[in-house]
């Protein structure tokens, strides 16, 4: 009997195959059920007219398996499909759905199209009305295939013949746009008609040339000018092409957009819209005039390597409530980020206003928070009937939304909240029997769907909205597990590369922009620029993909021999501006980096730990020199760490959760320190009543310190902590997110006074991996999961978990549940891989693919 046949290829990290940026793209695919493993495969590759096949080749790699043929060339789309042999099977498995592959515009050559925008003066300090382009032109016959490779300086969204191009929102994202400025490819082949055809963009400031940073924010800090590069090329059935290129022949226009800003909001008005404005049939054409052109290196143009922006939920409103002086009040029983959609209908002129806030003081929103991100977005309406509107170009972080001037009583049902993110595969879930337990992981989730906008911030609500490095170092590995992020981290760490100092120092936050006093001009801080070693690991370790970790690993090595300059022959890194572990709750609301521990005790365990992980990542690389070299260095450090901070008792010169956390889980102490340590740190936790005292620095290590040194009753404690500060504190207060500090919003429900207090924030989040790995129960023990383990180790009253991961190989599932008897478990393991099983009371076991369903009393017997 042949086995049925694989999952369609995948490309790259990519959710489809259309205007990829790889000649070579790497294929992926998944086995059948209950084939078990595959021992060999075999390509088809159709292109060019022709189909090649690779013949069966011996191999058990599925996962991102080299391309079969020649480089694609700009443009070429191909088909791809695969069969696979496995061990009982008596031939090859039937071909998978062929999947489609194009490529993108790949050579610089390959552009005609110049940045066009609007050619008025405008004040480049001030608020700038935003511009629409739009350019008519004809189809002599019917397209048989049409492409818009399209991007901005600033924001767009594409209309051709009043229909909208594509879905994604804040298109094309934020790059370190002089070097990296992303274009999509849009099939746009049914949007054309033979004859008359317009194509037409609106325009929006964005991150390029919008207000955006700290202290009153900074304009233009990428160029003043907003402008709008597409390509349109239309393939007719004789292999002949037309080509619509912005150019100097394309028209602008303000459009009905007033102002638009990232942190400020939108105010539209619909008396000036014309919803054919991008129709050959528009009317009022005469007020459209010339462009301005600009110039762009072609060279700087990027494919995406992962989703765009999308919306991904819509939320209705669970309460509705107005006020005396008529203004509604709508609470949407989650923290979200994204805008609101109103449906409404009034007099000419009528002005909504929207604002925003994620939690509420005294009854009213609670605006101080945001800062000087006011998140007010004004619709005047036109008076020519309903009207369904939301915002272009502007985010909201919020749960309650305000609404004035509304023309009559206000329904839960002409209003939703519109949730919007980087359109990311989910990947992993969690439960347990705690339902507070649960609402924390979920809380997890939202934070970072929240802050996973295109690029990993920090925040989405206040002044800020930044890719703070530390705080993706330390949740990577929780990010990793609950959605494929690999193309988005992928492209953000190319991005660290490029800002990256030339004498290596990694910036607090990518992309750069100016953040005086604090952090300008850049200084190399521990945690933060770890990121460069660790978060390359991370993903290597989760997706399996080596040649990510290759891409990287020059600025990995560049940040390890900066520390190891800084530090000197010591190897202590004692000097310099130090985060420290960054809102440790004891630390003052106005000075977050004052915690308990010594910050140069931070600093040089994760110089320890970027040295040793450097030099696996060496190893893997086979760059063997690299590897000694580093491994040398990082045992120098841990030596010289002892030397330092480590006291003949045992005890650490810092007396504090944090040192001992991150002492214990960076593996710095000696076997015969390990133990006095870790039940120092049991006893630090337990004396303050198990509630939190560590931040950034140590909250993400703590659990595992106590778990792997047996103290696994302790991190139950600690993780089921109801009292301030703790996880579930904040849940017992109404959390949907994850806060910044864990009292941002006090016990006696009001709001902590420092100036970060954000409701959205995923940093303390990253203890979501221990639950994942430890109450859950699994972990890989091989890059892209080929190996797992399935280990649950419950405690703390939890009676039964259930977890699941889909790796790059296929779905992980793990769900026990405690009995009078022991333990039942009932295990996935992905075909293709092996796991081992350690299950309480039991010796390992071995398990190949497939469903298992696994009895601790019927193991113990057997033993």
């Amino acid at each position: 009997m042949l086995p049925p046949q694989p999952s369609p290829v995948s490309f790259e990290h990519l959710p489809d195959g259309l205007g990829i940026g790889v000649a070579s793209p790497r294929l992926t695919w998944t086995l059948p059920a209950g084939t078990g493993r595959q021992v060999s495969y075999e390509l088809e590759l159709e292109r060019r007219g022709g189909i090649r096949r690779t013949g069966r080749l011996d191999s058990a790699e599925q996962v991102l398996v080299p391309w079969p043929g020649d480089p694609l060339t700009s443009r070429e789309r191909a088909t791809v499909r695969v069969r696979v042999w496995t061990p009982d099977a008596a031939g090859p498995s039937e071909w998978s759905t062929p999947a489609a592959v194009e490529a993108g515009l790949l050579d610089a050559a390959d552009w005609q199209a110049v940045p066009v925008g609007a050619d008025w003066d405008e004040d480049p300090e001030g608020e700038r009305r935003p511009a629409r382009v739009r350019k008519d032109f004809r189809l002599d016959r019917p397209a048989a295939r049409a492409r818009l490779y399209v991007t901005a300086h600033g924001l767009y969204e594409v209309e051709i013949n009043g229909r909208r191009v594509g879905d994604e929102a804040l298109a094309p994202g934020w790059t370190v746009y002089p070097h990296r400025l992303r274009y999509r490819t849009h099939d746009v082949t049914a949007h054309l008609t033979e004859g008359a055809n317009t194509v037409g963009a609106w325009l929006g400031d964005g991150w390029y040339r919008g207000k955006y940073g700290f202290d009153g924010g900074t304009r233009n800090i990428y160029g003043t000018d907003q402008s709008l590069i597409a390509q349109l090329e239309v393939e007719y059935d004789d292999g002949t092409t037309q080509f619509v290129a912005t150019d100097r022949t394309w028209e602008a226009a303000p459009g009905p957009i007033l102002t638009s800003g990232l942190y400020e909001g939108e105010t539209f008005d619909a008396r000036l819209h014309d919803p054919a404005w991008a129709t050959p049939s528009a009317a009022g054409t005469e007020d459209w005039t010339p462009v301005r052109t600009g110039a762009r290196d072609a060279g700087t143009l990027v494919a995406p390597l992962g989703p765009p922006v999308r919306c991904t939920e819509e939320v209705t409103p669970v309460t509705v409530t107005r006020t005396g002086d008529g203004r509604h009040l709508l609470d949407f029983g989650q923290n979200l980020v994204g805008r609101l959609r109103v449906t409404v209908d009034g007099p000419a002129g009528t002005t909504l206003t929207l604002r925003h806030a994620e939690v509420l003081e005294d009854g009213e929103l609670a605006t101080r928070p945001l800062r000087e991100a006011y998140s007010v977005d004004t619709l005047i309406l036109s008076g020519g009937g309903p009207l369904t509107w939301e915002p272009r170009f502007t985010l909201h972080g919020f749960r309650y939304a305000e609404i004035s001037g509304w023309p009559a009583e206000l329904t839960a049902g002409q209003v939703t909240a519109r949730v919007y993110h980087t359109d990311m595969r989910r990947t992993g879930w969690f439960e347990c029997s705690d339902p507070l337990v649960n609402r924390l992981h979920e809380n997890v989730v939202w934070s970072m769907r929240g802050n996973f906008v295109d690029l990993p911030t920090d925040c989405p609500q206040r002044d800020e909205r930044l890719g703070w490095t530390g705080d993706i170092q330390v949740f990577a590995p929780t990010a990793s597990f609950l959605y494929d992020c690999a193309g988005l981290l992928d492209s953000w760490l190319t991005d660290v590369g490029i800002e990256q100092l030339p004498d290596g120092t990694i910036p607090w936050y990518v992309p750069v922009i100016p953040g005086e006093p604090m952090w300008t001009p850049i200084h190399p801080g521990a945690a933060w620029g770890d990121v460069a070693t660790l978060t390359p690991w991370t993903l290597f370790q989760r997706y399996g993909d080596l040649e990510l970790l290759r891409r990287h690993y020059p600025m990995a090595k560049a940040w390890v021999e900066l520390v190891e300059r800084l530090a000197g022959p010591t190897r202590l890194w004692d000097t310099g501006v130090q985060l420290g572990d960054w809102l440790d709750p004891a630390a003052p609301p106005d000075d977050p980096a004052a915690g308990r521990t010594d910050r140069y005790l931070v600093a040089t365990a994760y110089f320890a730990h970027s040295a040793r992980h450097l030099a696996l990542a060496a190893a893997e690389l086979r760059f063997d020199a690299d590897s000694e070299r580093y491994a040398a260095l990082a045992a120098e450090v841990a030596d010289a760490f002892r030397r330092r901070y480590v006291l003949p008792s045992a005890r650490l010169t810092s007396d504090s959760a944090t040192a001992y956390a991150i002492a214990l889980a960076f593996d710095l102490l000696t076997p015969e320190q390990r133990g006095p340590a870790a039940d120092r740190l049991a006893e630090i936790v337990l004396a303050d009543g198990a509630r939190i005292s560590t931040g950034f620095v140590g909250t993400p290590l703590i659990c595992d310190a106590l778990t792997d040194n047996g103290h696994l009753d302790v991190a139950y404690r600690l993780l089921l902590q109801t009292e301030c500060p703790s996880w579930l504190y904040t849940v017992t207060m109404g959390a949907t997110t994850i806060w910044e500090r864990w009292d941002s919003l006090r016990p006696d429900g009001t709001l902590n006074p420092g100036g970060m207090t954000s409701f959205n924030h995923y940093a303390l989040g990253a203890v979501a991996d221990w639950l994942h790995r430890v109450v859950g129960g699994i972990s890989a023990t091989a890059p892209g999961h080929r190996r797992l383990s399935f280990r649950p180790r419950p405690g703390g009253g939890i009676s039964w978990a259930r977890v699941r991961h889909d790796t790059p190989y296929g779905t992980a599932a793990l769900s026990w549940e405690l009995t009078a008897t022991g333990m039942t478990a009932d295990i996935t393991v992905p075909e293709g891989c092996t796991a081992t099983v350690e299950l309480p009371g039991c010796a390992p076991l071995a398990l190949g693919p497939g469903d298992h369903a696994l009895d601790t009393a019927e193991l113990g017997a057997a033993a």
